[in-house]
């Protein structure tokens, strides 16, 4: 199900609202999460290799193997609230055929992708998908990832922190920053697009390579601290 969440007037963007358990067999995002083994030696873990991530780095995100994720297999991983707590399971699936759906949550939300606690720094970037925040974790950066979520808590965890709005490079991801541009009161807030144009981080690792996406995440970072620290020093 997908609704419209209004934060101002002008300001629209759809969130997705997951089913609370999984169909047909009724099971919790904890039993689910459970069940789901290690990426190693496994289908899931060829799958994020082609898609340019190690398994090592993967697996220490917390993404795990699920060969029937709502009837197909699938990687998935925990979206977790403010205090570590299990809100939903995020699964993507190897293969997409026709119209199928390329994802599938379950849980009653709430909840990020929070990878090597992306929020504890004073530096935030926020991504859209699972492979935006394993291709900067590659790279050396924590991130959070939304997966097209609300969680009603974030703009408590970034107030007064610098947060890049690292969505993708497209029309959508533009809105989507526009709307957390305002929903994230009390922090500064910068817009960062991945390199060369890319749709996103993960296309960007796998077109331009991983030493190109690592120089431009240093270098706007770089500039956006500077901005900050120039901006205190003034005011």
């Amino acid at each position: 199900m997908i609704r419209h969440h209004r934060n101002k007037p002008h300001t629209l963007i759809k969130i997705r609202i997951d089913p609370k358990v999984m169909p047909r067999t009724g099971a919790t995002p904890e039993e689910r999460l459970a069940r789901g083994v290690p990426l190693f030696d496994t289908p899931g873990g060829m799958y994020v290799e082609r898609r340019g991530i190690p398994v090592g780095i993967a697996h220490d995100a917390g993404v795990r193997f699920d060969r029937d994720w709502n009837g197909r297999p699938a990687v998935i991983v925990p979206m977790r609230g403010p205090g570590g707590e299990l809100c939903s399971v995020h699964g993507r699936y190897l293969q997409q055929r026709g119209a199928e759906d390329k994802m599938f949550t379950i849980g009653p939300g709430g909840g990020l992708l929070n990878v090597a606690d992306g929020l504890t720094s004073d530096l935030v970037i926020i991504v859209e998908g699972l492979f935006d925040v394993l291709s900067l974790a590659l790279c050396g950066y924590r991130s959070v990832a939304t997966v097209g979520r609300i969680a009603p808590w974030l703009p408590l965890a970034c107030k007064g922190k610098t947060v890049l709005l690292a969505f993708d490079g497209n029309r959508p991801g533009d809105a989507t920053a526009v709307f957390y541009r305002q929903f994230l009161e009390g922090a500064v807030i910068h817009r960062l697009t991945p390199p060369d144009h890319a749709k996103d981080w993960n296309t960007a690792l796998i077109k331009e390579g991983k030493s190109t996406v690592e120089q431009w995440l240093r270098h706007h970072v770089a500039r956006f601290t500077a901005s900050n620290t120039l901006e205190h020093e003034q005011a």
